[in-house]
Parts: structure tokens; C-alpha cells; sequence
């Protein structure tokens, strides 16, 4: 008989979502990286218990990584003592860290967060947007849209 998988778990798929950067950034590019965590993070990730709300990336030492992301201390042993916010590194090529730095360095460019996912082979990525703060008439202009486009969807449905 197969063993069950623990219910919760997440093996593949999302884990965590910064829902409010789209609304605040205009994304331009997305890039994905891998993440370094330790086995109690992984464990914490995989019960979808993290935050990425104020999260950010950027360079230290000529290498990437994101801070103030918040993944709670793992419950289920003694051996997951870990700083919730610590800094981790993301996991790039030289080529791909230049890239962002040259595009970030321009006045009003952010590196965010937009995602934590696993893939197919259980592994963390994150998801990084390079994206341009809105204003906040920007903002109202994009909820504009976004409305307009649910009502046009709902008279299209009602016609037929």
C-alpha cells in the first residue's frame, strides 16, 4: 500500500503570494530564481505559512537576495529554530544579477517579490518582477480598468 501524502503539504505549486505588487508596480519583466532555505524553512514554505507582503530584493556583495520575507518558525520538531525574517539568498547567474542591477539602478525600478512556488521537482523559486512604482492616480486608473473589464464580461455573458 502507497504512503499518503500528509494533507496540507504543498509538493508543487504555490506557496506563497505577494497579491499587492501588481496593484502597486507595474511589472515589466519576471525572472525566476531559486531560493536557499534550510529544512525546517522548507517544511514551514510547504505548509503555506508564508508572507511576502513587505518583502524586497536586492544586492549584497555582488550577490542577490531578498529581505523581510517572513516564513514562521516550523512547529513540528526541536531542531527549527530560525530568524523568520532573515535575509536568503537567491540562487542566479552573474549574468542574470548584472541584468537586474543595470535595470534597477534607474531611477523608480524595483526588484519585488511575486511569488514563492515549488516546481516539479520540489525545489523553491521565487518569482522577481522588475517593476516601476505606480502613482496613485495610476492606481485609479487600473481599478477603472479592471472594472470595466468585469461588467464588459458580464453584458457579453448576458447576451449570449
Amino acid at each position: 500500500m502507497a504512503a499518503e501524502k500528509k494533507k496540507g503539504l504543498i509538493s508543487h505549486g504555490m506557496a506563497a503570494q505577494n497579491r499587492k505588487a501588481r496593484f502597486d508596480y507595474t511589472i515589466k519583466e519576471q525572472l525566476e530564481a531559486g531560493l536557499v532555505l534550510r529544512g525546517p524553512e522548507v517544511k514551514s514554505l510547504r505548509l503555506g505559512r508564508a508572507t511576502l507582503t513587505d518583502a524586497w530584493a536586492g544586492e549584497r556583495d555582488g550577490e542577490m537576495w531578498i529581505f523581510n520575507l517572513y516564513i514562521p518558525e516550523y512547529q513540528g520538531g526541536v531542531l527549527s529554530k530560525f530568524e523568520p525574517k532573515a535575509p536568503r539568498k537567491l540562487l542566479l547567474k552573474k549574468k542574470q544579477i548584472v541584468s537586474l542591477l543595470g535595470q534597477v539602478a534607474r531611477k523608480g525600478v524595483s526588484l519585488v517579490p511575486l511569488d514563492i512556488h515549488f516546481n516539479e521537482q520540489g525545489r523553491a523559486k521565487v518569482l522577481l518582477g522588475v517593476g516601476e512604482g505606480r502613482q496613485k492616480q495610476d492606481k485609479r486608473a487600473a481599478i477603472a480598468d479592471r472594472d470595466w473589464k468585469r461588467d464588459k464580461d458580464r453584458l457579453m455573458r448576458a447576451r449570449g
